[in-house]
């Protein structure tokens, strides 16, 4: 097509968090090329969107679907940060309904694109008889891809149990060691319903023009390839889309001047953090085990503790941290509760290294500003995959839980976060780390990926236009 003629893309992201905001920056980074951009969501999550810088505005349009109320979805839920990973299929049930006002829509906005995620696996039947070309955005890696694999065994009955998904598939044709333990695939299957997530994902890749993934050639050179082979299609990478940091003039936050202070007063990468993401649900026992392995690695830390970080029907802090603890690590200690500026946090000279839950951006936000990881999965979705990864990458250390219940001991994670942080033999994990902000820390790199994308788009898009 002609590079000057503007296309209109629509933006059609899961609902959850870690969906929503990479689908926003990838608009944003359209927008300023020019092209329109329709961002469809719910009333709740638009409404949680930073807001957008002025010279962007004119291009993006914020399309609001009320979500379909279903029987035991609770009322006024509107994405997977409200719920329990037991009620996520009610959701997903919700989304679906989202098909009549997408369809009725589409059917009056001339779009030439749909930028979608894994789960409206009808969209393809919906875009296809409009002529409208579609193109699956996946904020997942290319090693989660891989070990997923071809449409064909994503629909089909190859891995009929969860123990299936323990082993490497025989399509890796390259070095690979990376596999779920059981307890990982146990703890997923809570959160699907009748449509598999696998079966969404095989779907959405057979019925779209090209994959695109949050990733680079230069961290997932093997898996990008493999991918184009296994789906057959063209698989365009988009580039890590690492975050900003906030512009000096936004400090006024207080709550940050306070971390700030605190972390002003402990010596340089003497700190770990530790945030489990806005999803994770960890058992009381779990809960005291972490902390007790906290307490125990004799280092200052930042702890975020999640008020929903709990079983369902429990209530109250003193359900989630064991008593006293607060009072033991007050002298080398923070708690913070529900929330924190994470990237700030990050990118504090006193802060040594990053206890996550291995959630992709998580990851990606340590390894901008060179934090080396202790890896303890989260157990959902790509989580687990991504422990093993970064384990194999030598940038952090996953702490091992049991294949079958997930459960690990204190004294275990007081180990990994000592051998990370201070420990000889982390000497090597700290190093390679840091090397990594060459990679997840390059705005030039990233932008360049982007650029790529959004050629590939306005190349491509002739036969959008013939209908």
């Amino acid at each position: 097509m002609d590079r000057t003629e503007k296309l209109h893309i629509a933006m059609f992201p899961w609902l959850a968090y870690g969906h929503i905001m990479p689908f926003l920056e990838v608009s944003k980074f359209l927008a300023l090329k020019g092209h329109r951009i329709s961002y469809i969501s719910t009333p709740k999550n638009i409404s949680r969107l930073p807001k957008l810088p002025l010279h962007l505005s004119s291009n993006i349009s914020f399309i609001e679907f009320p979500l379909p109320q279903i029987h035991g979805l609770p009322p006024g839920v509107e994405s997977t940060a409200e719920i329990p990973i037991q009620k996520v299929p009610y959701l997903k049930k919700a989304y679906d309904k989202l098909e009549v006002p997408l369809t009725e829509f589409l059917k009056t906005s001339h779009v030439n694109w749909i930028i979608h995620d894994f789960t409206p696996h009808w969209l393809p039947g919906v875009a296809t008889p409009l002529g409208i070309n579609l193109a699956f955005f996946s904020i997942f890696n290319a090693s989660f891809l891989a070990f997923l694999g071809p449409p064909s065994a994503l629909l089909g009955d190859l891995r009929k149990r969860p123990e299936d998904f323990t082993v490497v598939p025989k399509w890796i044709d390259y070095p690979f060691n990376i596999a779920f333990k059981l307890y990982e695939m146990l703890n997923h299957q809570e959160c699907m319903e009748d449509v598999s997530d696998f079966q969404r994902g095989g779907l959405v890749i057979q019925g779209c023009q090209f994959v695109t993934i949050r990733s680079c050639s230069q961290f997932e050179p093997d898996q990008i390839q493999l991918l184009s082979k296994l789906y057959q299609k063209p698989v365009v990478p988009l580039g890590l889309l690492p975050p900003s940091l906030p512009s000096k003039e936004d400090k006024r936050d207080e709550k940050w001047e306070a971390i700030k202070k605190w972390l002003d007063s402990k010596g340089v990468k003497s700190v770990f953090y530790v945030a489990l993401g806005s999803e994770v649900i960890l058992s009381q026992e779990f809960m005291h085990q972490l902390a007790f392995g906290i307490e125990k690695s004799n280092l200052p830390f930042i702890w975020v503790v999640r008020s929903s970080a709990l079983v369902e029907g429990q209530v109250g802090h003193q359900d989630i941290i064991p008593p006293g603890f607060e009072e033991r690590v007050s002298d080398r200690g923070l708690v913070l509760r529900d929330w924190a500026p994470q990237l700030r946090i990050l990118a504090h000279s006193s802060v040594g290294g990053f206890l996550t839950h291995c959630g992709w951006s998580s990851i990606i936000e340590a390894l901008k500003l060179g934090r080396p990881l202790i890896l303890f999965s989260g157990a959902s979705s790509d989580q687990g995959l991504n422990a093993r990864l970064l384990h194999g990458k030598k940038v952090g250390l996953e702490i091992e839980r049991n294949e079958q219940d997930g459960s690990f001991t204190s004294d275990l994670v007081a180990q990994k976060i000592r051998q990370v942080m201070v420990e000889p033999e982390g000497e090597p994990i700290r190093a390679n780390a840091w090397a990594m902000r060459e990679i997840f820390g390059n705005e030039q790199l990233s932008n360049k990926y982007l650029d790529e994308f959004t050629r590939f788009i306005e190349e491509f898009a002739p036969s959008a236009l013939e209908f």
